[in-house]
């Protein structure tokens, strides 16, 4: 795996120059974007990076964190709190970022996409306001295991972490989940199909491919 160093300034600059250009996959008006990586990679502040660079240069973009859409606790929780099945397949609502994110973003859609819908700390809907985004406008997803779903996205970003950087990075009470960021690796490679590589052991100094 050949990468180049590289600044976070630097990769953000390519990253939104990258996406001016951007065709999307289907011919409808909005490109979207993955930015997928573990918790402890911080693909959301990459995300959010991102989008600042594309307000400076006069496009508009959202930012949505698949953390808005986990399901209710009585659902993900069902099988324990440490279920790694349910953490790989079953933690994030699919079917509503489908409908609230993807459909209005499609060809014909109304570009009026829900940011999130279910706030995990108070367990309840979070009732946010719908966001309207103008087409030409950026999705920028963020949030983990991303890419195992058959999400269409025009452009994929994997924000890796090696197995020692991952388990150092992530907070003990969450290492249960590390077996399941080892299984995603093996069976989707985030790092040999996302169309941009971004290597972050040292957050101080990235490396990407791209």
């Amino acid at each position: 795996m050949r990468l180049e160093a590289i600044t976070w300034d630097r990769l953000v600059d390519l990253l939104a120059e990258r996406l001016l250009d951007l065709d999307t996959s289907d011919g409808g008006p909005w490109p979207r974007v993955a930015l997928d990586g573990a918790p402890a990679a911080r693909p959301g502040d990459l995300a959010e990076r991102v989008a600042e660079a594309l307000r400076v240069r006069g496009r508009p973009s959202l930012v949505v964190g698949t953390a808005g859409f986990l399901r209710p606790a009585s659902v993900r929780l069902e099988y324990g709190h440490q279920d790694l099945e349910s953490y790989y397949s079953g933690w994030y609502d699919t079917g509503a970022l489908w409908r609230e994110v993807f459909d209005p973003l499609s060809p014909g859609g109304s570009g009026r996409v829900l940011p999130d819908l279910w706030d995990p700390v108070t367990d309840r809907a979070t009732r946010s306001a719908y966001a309207e985004l103008p087409p030409g406008g950026v999705l920028l997803l963020h949030g983990p295991l991303l890419l195992h779903h058959w999400f269409p996205f025009d452009l994929t970003v994997h924000v890796l972490l090696s197995p020692g950087a991952l388990r150092r990075r992530t907070p003990e009470p969450e290492h249960w989940t590390l077996p399941a960021f080892e299984r995603y690796e093996q069976e989707t490679d985030p790092a040999g199909t996302a169309d941009v590589l971004v290597r972050a052991d040292d957050p101080r100094h990235p490396a990407w491919r791209g």
